[in-house]
């Protein structure tokens, strides 16, 4: 959708790779609901998973404006591609907060190490010697079928009677795969079930979330993690939305074009004008949604420390852009006349997927209108 940069990132460039391939295999993908092995290979080796893996594990140490600027390349051939890449780097940041002996165990065999996972409290964990064992069932992970690691929260027994919430690593071998997903958009993520049954999982392979949450890893690491969770957290969703938004832009454009070529003077239907406004007004709000995430990013990448405040404002404006894009791509879909509806038709497609992207939890505005409310009302909570 936008030109080239001069400054343009290396995940970008290489992420256009991808993009071509991802967009050439994605009617089939949705069939499969899952990524094929090749577009999982090309992902990875564009650098998503390695992209916020701490430099002394090979890793790249990358900005979040790196990612907002990579992520959408995918995002417009194929969204769930994008969203596969987008969880596979913020897992691989998340990993980062584990302690050291446990980072060299994840990427012991290279950076490039997939890693998947669930932040939602579906496990339980109870201490048994220098460790814990675990049991859960976990619903809605992406890209698991392909996954090396996974990264799982579960709730503990805690101190003084009470519990604590912790995530904690598995290797592959510690857990199984259970074909669940069956979303109307979203297909080919491959969001399974991932179920682990009485694993033990030494300390070294664990954290507490309230450390992610705060931005305070256990060990030395990179600048993006020290950034508390919900400052960012929102961008690994909403930045293949946008992607996903530019190709439905894209589509509805090249429609627009042949329906005003054929259109005889005086017709029945709707005019120049029409177009003309629904283009204006859509890349508009693509626009602002885009300049949104990229505040976003931005802001995390050069602040030395992220108050509470600005967290909130990053979630707030990641679930903002958020509704901007459903808006936006809905707009599309109903100027697309029949055509755009047909079963075939990739602005359909777009627009499920964009619509089942924006009913995750993290881009809910309710929730971060509230957060960012409480923190401009009361600047010293």
């Amino acid at each position: 959708m936008y030109p080239t940069s001069v400054a343009e990132s290396r995940l970008s460039r290489a992420a256009r790779g991808a993009a071509e391939l991802a967009g050439a295999q994605a009617a089939r993908a949705e069939q499969d609901r899952s990524l094929s092995p090749e577009v999982v290979g090309a992902v990875v080796a564009a650098g998503f998973a390695r992209h916020f893996v701490p430099r002394d594990q090979g890793g790249a140490g990358g900005t979040f404006t790196e990612l907002a600027e990579a992520v959408p390349v995918i995002g417009a051939e194929c969204p769930s591609t994008a969203w596969c890449a987008s969880i596979a780097t913020g897992l691989g940041r998340m990993a980062g907060f584990l302690p050291e002996e446990g980072r060299k165990q994840i990427w012991q065999d290279g950076p490039d190490t997939l890693v998947v996972g669930s932040v939602s409290p579906k496990g339980r964990a109870r201490r048994e010697g220098d460790g814990w064992r675990l049991s859960g069932t976990w619903p809605y992970v992406s890209l698991v079928e392909h996954s090396h690691w996974a990264l799982v929260l579960a709730v503990a027994p805690g101190p003084g009677g009470g519990t604590e919430r912790r995530i904690l690593a598995l290797p592959r071998s510690a857990y199984r795969v259970e074909r669940t997903w069956s979303d109307i958009g979203m297909r080919a993520t491959g969001s399974d079930t991932l179920v682990a049954e009485e694993v033990y999982v030494p300390d070294t392979l664990t954290f507490g979330v309230d450390d992610m949450m705060g931005g305070r890893p256990s060990a030395p690491a990179e600048h993006c993690h020290t950034v508390p969770l919900p400052a960012v957290n929102g961008l690994f969703f909403a930045l293949p939305m946008l992607g996903a938004a530019q190709g439905a832009l894209a589509h509805w454009s090249g429609y627009a074009v042949q329906r005003l070529r054929a259109q005889a003077p005086g017709a029945p239907g709707p005019g120049p004008s029409f177009y003309e406004e629904t283009l204006a007004r859509t890349a508009g709000e693509l626009d602002a949604a885009r300049l949104l995430l990229e505040r976003a990013a931005a802001r995390a990448d050069a602040a030395a420390e992220v108050t509470a405040l600005e967290a909130a404002r990053g979630q707030r404006d990641c679930a903002l852009a958020a509704d901007l894009l459903v808006g936006a791509v809905e707009r599309l879909f109903r100027a697309s006349g029949t055509a755009g509806h047909d079963e075939g038709a990739v602005l359909q497609r777009l627009w499920r997927d964009i619509h089942s992207a924006a009913g995750h939890v993290v881009l809910q505005f309710g929730p971060s209108a509230a957060a960012y409310a409480r923190h401009a009302l009361n600047p010293e909570s």
